[in-house]
């Protein structure tokens, strides 16, 4: 079958770091990312089912794969050759449409009993990705044995799946899984909130905005957003941000919104108060030193989008005792924020149906033509884009 392979080699490895650095998601040409013929995926064990996907998403987690800027962290929790794509919509064999929830648990890897983070719903924070009868791999999309969607077919766990409403079309489903994310950083929002910054304004930023305006529970007083783009600030004012302002506007949009004093002569955008929590969904060493800079004392820095390896200067968290709080997948949010105690992948369902995120895909391209679709993905929001998918309809119909 057709498939999109990354393959472990270090003189590619480096050529897609050279090429990723000139220009994000060039990376793709030169580096370990091959189109190419495989054998389907096959797990010999109970509960484990075929998936053809539909449309499969290019995540920001996918771009660091391609442009070899991902964190050395992943190394042990990655088995090679993998195919790339996690954000999948596609139909079992019985013709059933289904969404993937990639991360690879207990219950995927056979394990019996479980950790205790998947007995409690968390399949996020399961302690057992390297181990049972799985190679590791920290999600489908990462690990050898499953497959992944940037292909013809994929193999998943039942407990991976999710049916689709027929009132979802494969646009809106594609969403669902980063959506999920969106509602897992909402989530650690604590209730009573007055100020949340978001940074950054691709599907992640924009998904949180819907998150925090849409979900229920007590909902921030008000949303300050952070984005780079034209369309993106159009779409975060339609979603639901109070305040929608260009990056190096951020700190004196919350210094006016939260009535707070600059701190020194100006140079620097820091605050003596500032927003009572700081969401970013970028995850770059710039946003997470603005996030510091404009967090009030007592508050707290949520990370939805993946950092990696960055150099920033702690001293803030520290002098101002914030908390600086990961975000990382799903399962059950039974914290005090919106929509607390439903599992993730059920509150995306709604949200993405009622915020009408299906908008936010943007183009679809076919397998073949992989490296305009990475490029277009790396430069989403200049070219006026927020999520750009593989569509895999007509390429199944073709190796059938």
């Amino acid at each position: 079958m057709k498939a999109l392979r990354f393959e472990r080699s270090l003189p590619r490895f480096a050529a897609a770091r050279v090429a990723g650095a000139l220009a994000p998601g060039r990376g793709a040409r030169p580096g370990p990312l091959r189109l190419a013929d495989i054998d389907p995926p096959f797990v010999d064990a109970p509960g484990w089912v075929r998936v053809r996907p539909r449309l499969a998403g290019i995540c920001g987690s996918d771009l660091a794969t391609v442009d070899a800027t991902s964190s050395r962290w992943f190394e042990p929790v990655v088995s090679f050759p993998f195919v790339p794509g996690h954000e999948v919509v596609g139909d079992l064999d019985d013709g059933t449409r289904v969404v993937l929830q990639p991360v690879l648990g207990c219950a995927a890897r056979g394990i019996d009993p479980p950790c205790d983070r998947c007995a409690g719903g968390q399949v996020g924070q399961c302690l057992n990705i390297t181990f049972g009868h799985l190679e590791p791999g920290l999600q489908t999309g990462y690990c050898t044995d499953t497959g992944g969607g940037w292909s013809i077919a994929l193999t998943a766990h039942h407990s991976q799946l999710h049916r689709v409403p027929d009132d979802l079309d494969d646009e809106a489903a594609v969403l669902v899984e980063p959506t999920a994310c969106a509602i897992r950083g909402a989530g650690k929002v604590p209730a009573g909130a007055g100020v949340v910054a978001v940074i950054g304004a691709g599907t992640l930023g924009l998904a949180t905005i819907a998150a925090l305006r849409h979900l229920p529970g007590e909902l921030p007083t008000t949303v300050v957003a952070a984005a780079k783009h034209p369309e993106q600030r159009s779409f975060a004012r339609s979603l639901g941000a109070d305040l929608v302002v260009e990056p190096d506007e951020l700190a004196r949009a919350v210094r006016r919104t939260t009535g707070s004093m600059a701190v020194g002569d100006g140079s620097i955008d820091r605050l003596a108060g500032g927003a009572d929590v700081t969401i970013d969904c970028v995850g770059s060493e710039a946003t997470l030193a603005q996030a510091l800079a404009v967090t009030a004392p007592g508050g707290r820095i949520v990370l939805v989008g993946m950092p990696g390896q960055v150099d920033v200067d702690l001293t803030p968290l520290w002098q101002r005792e914030l908390e600086l709080v990961g975000a990382y997948a799903y399962g059950t949010e039974r914290h005090d924020g919106p929509g607390a105690g439903r599992p993730t992948f059920e509150l995306a369902f709604d949200l993405v149906r009622a915020a009408g995120l299906g908008r936010l895909l943007s183009a679809t391209y076919p397998l073949d033509r992989y490296a305009d679709a990475i490029a277009h993905a790396a430069e989403a929001g200049r070219r006026g884009a927020v999520k750009i998918a593989f569509d895999l309809r007509n390429e199944r119909e073709r190796n059938r």
